[in-house]
């Protein structure tokens, strides 16, 4: 807690920041793998993902790569793609998770502080991911669901202003002072989230947010460590098949909504 006895939590983006690459990338040759997108579309979401890295994409194209994603996983079954992911969600991410990262939400439990996910990524992804690491609550999109099935729409989307609007009404339903608050990402459309709390970090910055944090005084870390989740956290080995593994695909690439991040960033 804080000297006014109120309650404290640090706020993390997902991709870069406590992932070492794009969620979306590290299913992607699995979804083609198991035939249930063409090559071609692969390669378009893997120039979309370099996009990311190299943090030329702008907002047009992010849009546009969003309702592409969107129009992918209409019609999927909701609770196929939720046992999926569960089956075969760490063997992915495992070898991705930074070392520093996971060594920061270490520390933010033991000062007693919540811990909690903020995502553009979807919530399929993002829940489980955050369970895996502590987390004691995400915020992430979600896609509409009518009868069982995406609908190709968007019901919440967790994209720039939106996560700072999460955080301050996560303050007001829970007691957080933000002053004492912590945030942790590294892109620029994230600005406001990291301005909605009196510690925000640039981590591993692209380069609007390194100008911004130096302007307004955010610490830069640098975050070069990945490490398998496995060796840090104990935990259980899983038993993925061909078919899990390609609709868990599915679900990074498309369901996440691509988790197409931000304006520089192609969550």
């Amino acid at each position: 807690m804080s000297a006014t006895g109120r309650r404290q939590a640090a706020f993390f983006d997902l991709d870069k920041t406590i992932l070492a690459k794009s969620s979306a990338l590290a299913f992607n040759r699995k979804f083609q793998a198991g035939g249930l997108i063409s090559r071609r579309v692969m390669l378009r979401g893997a120039y979309a993902q370099f996009m990311y890295v190299v943090g030329g994409a702008d907002h047009d194209q992010m849009e546009k790569l969003r309702a592409f994603m969107s129009e992918l996983v209409k019609g999927w079954q909701v609770s196929t793609v939720n046992d999926i992911v569960a089956e075969t969600l760490h063997n992915i991410v495992d070898p991705m998770v930074y070392d520093e990262a996971v060594s920061l939400i270490e520390e933010h439990h033991a000062a007693g502080r919540d811990v909690i996910i903020v995502s553009t990524s979807g919530v399929e992804m993002v829940g489980p991911i955050g369970a895996m690491l502590g987390a004691d609550d995400v915020v992430a999109t979600r896609l509409a669901v009518e009868d069982g099935k995406y609908t190709g729409e968007i019901e919440y989307y967790a994209y720039a202003e939106t996560k700072a609007e999460a955080i301050r009404e996560l303050a007001e339903q829970r007691g957080y002072d933000l002053a004492q608050c912590y945030a942790y990402s590294d892109s620029i459309t994230d600005a406001p989230m990291l301005s909605a709390v009196g510690h925000g970090y640039a981590v591993n910055p692209d380069k609007e947010l390194r100008k911004l944090a130096v302007k307004e005084g955010w610490p830069i870390l640098v975050f070069t460590k990945p490490v398998a989740l496995q060796r840090r956290m104990n935990l259980p080995p899983a038993k993925p098949t061909l078919a899990a593994l390609a609709v868990g695909g599915a679900v990074a690439v498309g369901g996440a909504i691509v988790l197409s991040h931000r304006r520089h960033r192609t969550v």
